[in-house]
């Protein structure tokens, strides 16, 4: 592994294919990716920025460059090893900017202790990914459902293993009910206990069949019995049982699995969030079940294409065919990911935007396929827009918006003479206050009481762009720009504010204001107020943000008095 500076100009990176890995500060890893050519993918994270502002990433790739502090590299043959190497080394360091699969209680580790008398426990890992707890051997991981998914309990039971944290110095009521063999008291010997170490590990490593140990635990049993010890018959045999109920399910798995399986995975964008939710279902013979849903944000190199990788990389159960709702740009490498994981032959079949719109696959998109695929998307439509305020949606109507106002920033000026001049800005995100997005601001340029030049400072110096000289790139001061802009005042103070904006390249953003005597609503796009009726949800909304940014101002201003007070 390779470790450069970001002074790319200077040192610039090789143009292979590869993994690079980014870290902040602290030297943490927080992102990771893969690209064909690393010199081009890595500088596109930078140079867009310098060449033009506004046509820059999602506001979470600029949080996710703001914190970058190094970046390692690791060179690969080709796209496919990038590909394997990403997914590897984001399941070991899990960075927080990366897809993370929400459903991941479906992976099980488990871990054999290294100790005299060792223990069987579930294998935990901490934020970086690393096993915590006793040392020992990590196996796995397994997927529940899976016919080598066994109760950790069952196992404890079936092999003898103790389930005490420290040896006792007397038996307890495990080894009294039959679940354990009292290593405590010396009941039995540490090789005897590590034979059954070993033969649960040849189980759950697949190295030995659940068949074969259930014959020799039926012969060992037949043993105890001609010879009498009848107490050790009757634990082989509660043994026995416990077994033969897992076969039975092992056959009931391995039959649902001769069958043809498919997998339907829908994705939608939210563009408000910048993320994509993803729903999946699995599907034998026509019959769904096994739905799941997922998240992830959308920057850097985060794409379906990854989703898909890492999440077919952790599975145990992967489909004949794959049904996505929109074209990928990836499918060959997937399928190959996925020929060398399974051995077999998996297509990646995209659905068009309309049914029997993709004429390359229109022997495999049935009318069937085509509803199970709009079933997916309905549930994912409607959960977001469960995620959103209805009165956004009516407040953009009435205001005639161009997009939903999702980020709603208000700005107001508290002053009390010339000396306690300060402005406020408060944000709003899907209808409620956001704290992280409420900035306060000691005017500086302006020496007397001026309503208009004060909104122009406080707007500009909240927006504006500046440059960051120790990495060469220009960066918003707040990663996120608003969707709505609210200015407490009249038509003068949009006015003022819609100059601002413009002056700082960033009069695409909807700007209006507030007046609070009737509540009047000014827009650029007419003289006269639009009046909103006061029993609407939207108008609430505005009248909050904007005695919100008031009181938040005007707590500033107060503070500043009684310091003056105190000198």
């Amino acid at each position: 592994m390779i470790t450069e500076v970001l002074d790319y100009e200077k040192y610039p990176y090789p143009n292979d294919p590869g993994v690079y890995i980014m870290k902040d500060n602290k030297q943490s890893v927080i992102y990771i990716g893969k690209a064909k050519n690393l010199n081009k993918r890595i500088k596109s994270y930078f140079t867009p920025m310098q060449t033009n502002p506004l046509e820059r990433a999602s506001w979470k790739t600029n949080l996710l460059v703001s914190r970058i502090q190094s970046i390692d590299y690791i060179i690969t043959d080709n796209e496919i090893e990038a590909f394997l190497l990403e997914s590897n080394l984001i399941k070991q360091y899990r960075p927080i900017f990366n897809i993370e699969l929400k459903d991941q209680q479906r992976y099980t580790y488990l871990k054999i202790t290294d100790e005299k008398f060792p223990r069987l426990n579930v294998a935990r890992r901490n934020r970086n990914g690393e096993f915590t707890g006793t040392k020992g051997e990590i196996i796995g991981p397994f997927v529940k459902g899976s016919s080598r998914y066994l109760s950790i309990g069952l196992l404890r039971k079936m092999f003898k293993v103790r389930i005490c944290n420290t040896l006792p110095k007397r038996e307890c009521l495990e080894y009294h009910i039959g679940n354990c063999d009292a290593p405590c008291i010396n009941k039995i010997s540490e090789d005897k206990y590590k034979e059954n170490i070993n033969s649960l590990k040849n189980i759950l490593k697949d190295n030995d069949s659940l068949s074969s140990f259930y014959n020799k635990l039926e012969n060992e049993m037949k043993i105890a019995s001609e010879n009498h010890d009848y107490e050790k018959a009757i634990n082989i045999r509660d043994t026995l049982y416990r077994l033969k109920n897992i076969l039975q399910y092992q056959k009931m798995e391995s039959n649902y699995l001769q069958g043809s399986l498919e997998e339907y995975i829908g994705i939608i964008e939210d563009e408000y969030e910048e993320a994509a939710h993803v729903m999946t279902l699995m599907s034998k013979n026509g019959v769904i079940n096994d739905m799941k849903k997922y998240q992830f944000d959308l920057l850097g190199d985060n794409s379906i294409e990854n989703f898909i990788c890492q999440y077919y990389l952790t599975s145990s159960i992967i489909p004949s065919f794959i049904y996505i709702n929109k074209e990928i740009q990836e499918k060959e490498k997937l399928e190959k990911i996925l020929l060398d994981l399974t051995k077999t032959n998996i297509k990646i079949i995209a659905f068009g935007n309309e049914k029997g719109t993709n004429k390359h696959h229109s022997e495999y998109l049935s009318q069937n396929k085509w509803d199970i695929m709009q079933l997916i998307l309905n549930n994912l439509k409607t959960y977001i827009s469960k995620r959103h305020e209805p009165a956004l949606d009516e407040l953009m109507q009435i205001l005639n918006l161009g997009k939903l106002p999702y980020i709603i920033d208000c700005f107001d000026i508290s002053n009390f003479g010339n000396d306690f001049a300060v402005g406020a800005s408060c944000r709003f995100v899907n209808g409620t206050p956001d704290k992280s997005g409420y900035r306060k601001f000691r005017i500086i340029n302006v020496d007397h009481q001026d309503d208009f030049m004060m909104i122009e400072e406080i707007v500009k110096r909240r927006y504006e762009l500046k440059t960051n000289s120790d990495k060469g790139f220009t960066e918003l001061k707040k990663a996120r720009l608003p969707d709505l802009i609210v200015i407490d005042g009249g038509k003068g103070h949009l006015n003022v504010a819609l100059r601002t904006l413009k002056r700082i390249g960033l009069e695409q953003i909807e700007c209006i204001s507030l007046a609070k005597e009737n509540e009047e609503v000014y827009t650029k796009f007419s003289p006269k107020p639009v009046m909103i009726s006061k029993n609407q949800k939207s108008l609430r909304i505005l009248q909050h943000i904007r005695d919100e940014s008031h009181r938040f101002g005007l707590a500033y201003n107060r503070k500043l008095r009684k310091e003056r007070l105190k000198d």
